[in-house]
């Protein structure tokens, strides 16, 4: 394969990622009974819309332009307009001994957890600086989402068990 077709190879896979992330976030909004719930994966489902059209956009230009499309000003996107928005007392308060939330916030740390993972080994991997760049400014991005569902699963899940009498220590 060539250098072109495995960096095209790899942005392929990382439109994937934010389809599947996209895919699970809106149907866990829908499925979600509680509104604190349903704001939560809706507003994740948002963000990986956004993701894709970005991927899309670096796809086209690198078609045509090379290495030249990763040449960008990368900043980190900032969450805390999600944080503020969603990650709240709100949602902890209802989805307080829910097994649902319990359940989609891991599942959405395991989808996180394996995009981080595949961007970081894209970028330890070689190539062009810019594109090395790229990749880990993906996985940064996707580390944010992670540590936010990360942080909520803790609050959720101390409640959860404390709520069951659960206490194996």
């Amino acid at each position: 394969m060539s250098n072109r077709e495995a960096v095209l190879d790899i942005l392929r896979k990382a439109y994937q990622i934010e389809v599947d992330g996209f895919t699970f976030y809106s149907m866990t909004a829908e499925r979600a009974e509680k509104p604190a719930v349903q704001e939560l994966f809706a507003k994740l489902a948002e963000d990986e819309i956004q993701h894709q059209a970005f991927l899309r956009s670096i796809a086209g230009v690198y078609s045509t332009k090379g290495v030249e499309a990763f040449k960008l000003n990368l900043r980190s996107p900032d969450l805390r307009a999600i944080t503020q928005a969603v990650f709240t007392g709100k949602f902890r308060e209802q989805a307080a001994g829910a097994e649902f939330e319990m359940g989609v916030l891991s599942i959405g740390m395991t989808l996180e957890t394996n995009a981080v993972t595949y961007f970081s080994n894209a970028a330890a991997s070689g190539g062009q600086p810019e594109i090395k760049t790229f990749y880990q400014f993906l996985a940064d991005w996707e580390k944010q989402h992670y540590d936010a569902l990360k942080g909520l699963y803790n609050s959720v899940r101390t409640d959860f068990f404390a709520a069951g009498s659960f206490a194996p220590f």
